[in-house]
């Protein structure tokens, strides 16, 4: 990874933990992981998925996992003012992985492989020290799956800008729909992949607030500075672009968006 497009900011902590908070029910399995088992969960960040996984499975344990110290140290904040007993958040490269072979029994990976260069890689080194017969899941979003209405050529555009500047970073935010033929390459079995779209529209107004404006639009947001520095838009249309994304979140405004699970066995 050769930088996290989002950066490190207590702002975009706050994003991933709305995020994390408005998804759950889409990103977290339906039934708890196993009593007992060990469940690697991959590029945990600063933890907002961690807290959830580890509430709603309080039997498992969970080794939680991230290159950045900062974002580590952050989670470990979490987890303890949390009281979660079963999380053990550890500095980890997913490319070097300080684990045996066949150590855990559940792979949990959310909002990873978009950030990777080399993400068949890294689902072959997770692959390593997972179970024979354990499962993997996999959630990715897919940034050319987002629509909303009214149509914005304007807001395509800046959405168009966070696409580009992910993949000059050696990331790929349309990475969802390569998840099957990504865990296929792995040599994952029993492989399968579902969409889960989001929908929001104005009778949704917690949606309307938490995904539409808090999650995606201020992501986009975020890389303002990279695309106008990098020429890949005008400051008049970047700022039409961004009114037209909040126009859809107005009483009339529809948005859409489609996030991909995959689930497999070892």
């Amino acid at each position: 990874m050769k930088a996290y497009v989002h950066g490190y900011s207590d702002m975009e902590a706050d994003r991933l933990r709305d995020q994390a908070n408005m998804l759950a029910g889409l990103l977290h399995p339906a039934r708890p992981f196993p009593p007992g088992s060990r469940v690697l969960e991959a590029g945990c960040g600063v933890g907002a998925q961690t807290v959830i996984l580890a509430t709603n499975s309080p039997d498992a344990h969970f080794t939680s996992i991230d290159i950045s110290e900062e974002s580590i140290e952050k989670t470990r904040e979490k987890v303890t003012s949390q009281g979660l007993s079963n999380v053990t958040p550890e500095v980890a490269d997913i490319f070097e992985l300080p684990y045996d072979d066949e150590s855990f029994d559940h792979l949990y990976v959310c909002f990873l492989l978009e950030h990777l260069e080399y993400p068949a890689t890294a689902l072959a080194r997770l692959k390593r020290v997972l179970k024979t017969g354990g499962s993997v899941t996999v959630i990715e979003g897919d940034h050319g799956s987002y629509y909303c209405h009214p149509r914005s050529e304007e807001a395509d555009l800046a959405v168009r800008c966070l696409i580009e500047i992910q993949a000059g970073k050696k990331g790929n935010s349309l990475i969802g729909r390569q998840l099957y033929p990504l865990l296929c390459a792995a040599g994952f079995r029993e492989v399968s992949v579902s969409p889960q779209m989001i929908y929001v529209d104005s009778s949704k107004p917690a949606m309307v607030e938490g995904f539409t404006r808090k999650t995606f639009i201020a992501m986009v947001e975020g890389v303002r500075e990279e695309a106008l520095a990098l020429n890949l838009i005008d400051e008049e249309t970047w700022t039409r672009g961004i009114a037209g994304l909040y126009r859809a979140s107005r009483q009339d405004g529809v948005f859409c968006y489609t996030f991909f699970k995959g689930m497999a066995f070892k």
